[in-house]
């Protein structure tokens, strides 16, 4: 193996270290506490458009961050989690990226 591929590998798994350990942590998670299913996923869609309307197009204040992909990727994974039904691990991760880009959080 070639430095270049060496390096290459290992940027790689630190990478996609945080991603696997989230998705294998939160992969099992149904609605939160108090919150039907059907509440949930409303909410997890509100929360979702949220950040699409205003963070993703570039209206939120990204708080100074000068690189917030991993912010990005986070919040791209918990509309998938959304998707998918994992309400109970996507709605935090939405709440706190709306909160950080300073766009108010949708009351529930």
């Amino acid at each position: 193996m070639t430095h270049s591929q060496r390096f290459l590998a290992r940027v790689g798994g630190i990478v996609l270290l945080p991603l696997l350990a989230v998705a294998c942590t939160q992969t099992a998670s149904g609605p939160p506490p108090g919150m039907t299913a059907a509440q949930a996923a409303a909410y997890c869609s509100k929360l979702s458009w949220a950040y699409g309307e205003y963070v993703a197009s570039g209206l939120g204040d990204s708080a100074g961050d000068n690189d917030n992909t991993n912010a990005d990727i986070n919040a791209r994974l918990a509309i998938a989690q959304c998707h998918e039904g994992q309400t109970g691990a996507a709605i935090p991760v939405l709440q706190q990226e709306l909160r950080r880009n300073k766009v108010p959080v949708p009351p529930v």
